[in-house]
């Protein structure tokens, strides 16, 4: 939602954009990528099964389906689907409501048939409007949880299994009891050394450059030191023996029979059993809600920021955990825990999430015993080195420094989700941005421009694109704190949608409130359908008789107003076409203004005028000769406007070419290609000190610039001098007060217009 930058895993892990997605080294990396994931959520599948109360074969079900199916069927690169840790507790509490697991899965098949639904009514376009602070938070809260929960099992504490991330646990400690149970010695030396020597090698992997670039993934690497170590203390025997409940524990059957049994079917018989659907509806809901998020925050991570549809996801989900239903598995969803250990081992497509849940099958029935000899110590590394990466201080720094609206609901969610779970702390997310926008569009329901307008105080106020009854109190503040005699201006023009309470409130106060308090009230923008017919008070063009009673000094002030709008940002929004047509007929400018062609600095924008408001005359330099004097004549004599501005700029191309010239004691531009360009260089050569283009090549870059910007106020004053002293008709209208003849500079880094010299009698003497 926000434009706020992606966050990735690894920066250095990007890949060219260019880089084929067929290649076999992207098909190797996938492979091992696949091979990783399949480590890591081998124990979580077990663990969530586990914690769930469901048999430990339903978890690693759960996981090829996700793996195979939903990563075939998903349109996602990245993203990896399996039991789900945040679906724990609600799994728990539905087997035991429904007092059978063959009854749940019946529930199970019916939350499957629901995503389907709401995939194909394109449910899954909620994702958009999960803002960026909140998924950030998110991020960041499963990194903290990945810390916080692999701790015990990176030192041998092993009594919750490895799925269990809620931060209330079944065993009524919580996710920091469980952590101060360390210090009171329930730890494992064995665990220990295997721990963290592994996680030394990660991070140490991370940081030496030759090794990042291995074409070998850490991770798996850890996983066989793992085993390696398990196996010399083993023989070392006594208290460094790793035992059986710090290590992998993957159910055997010891024949086909026994695997059969693994397999569960739905009890179809409950099919009008009222509690099956409630619980699928709300399994379809958490899994809908947990898969939207989790995609949101993979395609974050992802290095190539590619966009996953989310309603093909749904469908795919749906897809996954009807099959769950039908075998015996447990729901299913994204997984954000597996895809970031996914995209850390550099897979691009998925493939990785296809082959890890192959693999998932394959190794479980073949090697269990092989697979129960991986210490948890080794993945609990694995894991906790992830969740350093996805709560990085830099994330943190960087949401801090997008402002408080973006860091309160990253905070409120972060925690939010790490002392309940991830559904409660997005709520919390939610709520606190949903705050914050309420409060925003309370406080700021529209933009206030002042305007001096041909002589009249107009205060614009610009509706904002959606104006609803929560705006209502801040804009009776605004109305009732207007001054008598006041012109408010209501500009509807990029408003798409106005409350009916806001429509009848600007009603009543252009009717009734506004004349009692001799306040006039003009309405521009307002859509036939709103009810409101357009009504402008003010002239919104200049017209012959604004051109008559304005005083080139009132002008000027006009001119001025206009830069400050412009530097401001806020700029007046003009009805363009409306001015088209009334200024066909005739033009009555009030102004012209003698700038440079350079394109940095057209007048119209700088001045925020309008069609028909100010001539513009430019030539390279604002220099002054027969040509330029006779359209000034014409703008001012004829045309009738009062003031001749002089703009000349900083950083001027033309003048800068002239002192480069006159440094080397030259004026011929032949050699540039420009036959006709001497005439302006000998020009703006007038306004050049020979002391200040001595020893130029010595001088720096910011010693000439300065020398430059120098010659361009000089220019533009001497120019404005020469129209004074060129012309007997602009000096005698200056003479007699009918016009101003200004010189001025436009600062190019700042936006800002400085008035030089106004020139008149008073002010000048005959040029030499």
């Amino acid at each position: 939602m926000s434009n706020t930058p992606r966050f990735t895993l690894d920066p250095e892990s990007r890949e060219s954009p260019v880089q084929s997605q067929s290649s076999p080294q992207v098909y190797l990396k996938d492979l091992l990528a696949g091979l990783i994931v399949f480590l890591v959520a081998l124990p979580l599948c077990l663990g969530i099964a586990l914690a769930s109360g469901a048999p430990l074969f339903a978890g690693i079900l759960s996981g090829v389906i996700g793996g195979v199916l939903v990563g075939l069927l998903s349109g996602s690169r990245t993203s990896v689907s399996g039991p789900a840790a945040g679906l724990t507790a609600i799994v728990a509490a539905q087997i035991q409501n429904l007092g059978a697991f063959e009854t749940f899965l019946l529930a199970v098949v019916f939350a499957g048939v629901l995503q389907i639904i709401l995939g194909l009514l394109r449910a899954g376009s909620l994702s958009s409007y999960f803002p960026t602070s909140v998924i950030q938070g998110l991020l960041a809260a499963i990194g903290v949880i990945l810390i916080l929960k692999q701790l015990p099992h990176l030192l041998g504490h092993d009594t919750d299994p490895e799925g269990e991330m809620a931060f209330e646990q079944p065993d009524h400690e919580n996710t920091f009891t469980e952590i101060g149970k360390l210090f009171t010695g329930e730890i494992h030396q064995g665990a220990i050394l295997v721990g963290l020597i592994t996680l030394g090698m990660l991070i140490a992997w991370d940081k030496i450059k030759k090794l990042k670039k291995s074409p070998v993934p850490a991770p798996l690497l850890v996983v066989l030191l793992g085993i390696a170590i398990k196996f010399l203390l083993d023989r070392l025997g006594g208290e460094w023996t790793i035992g059986e409940s710090h290590l992998v524990q993957v159910p055997v059957a010891n024949d086909l029979g026994q695997l059969r049994d693994f397999f569960r079917m739905p009890d179809w018989s409950q099919w009008s059993n009222l509690k099956v659907y409630i619980a699928g509806g709300i399994i379809c809901l958490v899994a809908t809600l947990e898969t939207l998020l989790n995609l949101e925050a993979v395609d974050k991570l992802d290095p190539r920021q590619r966009v996953s549809p989310s309603n093909r996801e749904l469908l795919a989900q749906g897809t996954g955990n009807i099959l769950c239903g039908l075998t015996g598995g447990i729901p299913i969803t994204s997984v954000i825990v597996r895809s970031s250990v996914n995209i850390n081992a550099g897979a691009s497509t998925k493939l990785s999430a296809v082959f890890h849940g192959v693999l998932l099958g394959v190794c479980v029935l073949a090697i269990p015993t092989w697979l129960n000899e991986i210490p948890l110590a080794a993945l609990a590394a694995i894991l906790l080195h992830t969740g350093l990466k996805l709560v990085h201080p830099t994330l943190i720094k960087r949401m801090w420094k997008d402002g408080i609206y973006q860091f309160i609901p990253f905070i409120a969610t972060l925690i939010g989700i790490v002392l309940t779970d991830l559904i409660i702390g997005v709520a919390i997310g939610l709520v606190i941005s949903l705050a914050f926008i309420l409060l925003s569009n309370m406080r700021r329901p529209v933009t206030i421009i002042k305007e001096q307008r041909f002589g009249e105080q107009i205060t614009h106020v610009q509706l904002a694109n959606q104006v609803g009854f929560l705006n209502r109190a801040s804009l009776q503040r605004l109305l009732d704190s207007t001054p008598s005699g006041s012109h408010l201006v209501f500009d509807a023009k990029e408003s798409n949608f106005i409350d009916p309470d806001i429509l009848a409130l600007l009603r009543e106060f252009r009717e009734i409130t506004g004349p009692t308090r001799k306040i006039k009230v003009s309405m521009v923008g307002f859509q036939e359908r709103m009810g409101i017919e357009d009504q402008v008070l003010y002239t919104e063009y200049s017209t012959r008789e604004l051109q008559q009673r304005l005083t080139p000094d009132e002008v000027l002030e006009v001119l001025l107003a206009g830069n400050e709008r412009f530097r401001a940002g806020q700029r007046l929004v003009r009805d363009l076409n409306y001015q088209i047509g009334e200024a066909a007929s005739g033009q009555f400018p009030l102004a012209i203004i003698l700038g440079c062609i350079d394109s940095r600095a057209p007048a119209e924008i700088i001045f925020d005028v309008g069609l028909g408001e100010v001539f513009s005359t430019r030539i390279a330099g604002n220099v002054v000769r027969s040509k330029v004097l006779g359209s000034l004549e014409y703008a001012c004599a004829l045309a009738g406007a009062k003031v001749i501005m002089v703009m000349g700029h900083t950083r001027c191309g033309a003048v800068s070419t002239a002192v480069q010239l006159a440094s080397r004691g030259e004026h011929n531009c032949a050699d540039l290609g420009c036959d006709h360009l001497e005439l302006i260089i000998d020009a703006i050569q007038e306004s050049i000190l020979p002391a200040e283009i001595s020893g130029w090549d010595r001088k720096s870059e910011s010693e000439r610039q300065a020398i430059v910007d120098l010659v361009a106020r000089r220019n533009a004053i001497q120019s404005a001098i020469r129209i004074y002293h060129d012309s007997s008709s602009l000096k005698n209208l200056a003479d007699t007060g009918k016009i101003a003849i200004v010189a001025s500079v436009y600062n190019l880094e700042t936006g800002a217009l400085e008035i030089l010299q106004k020139i008149d009698s008073k002010s000048v003497s005959t040029p030499s």
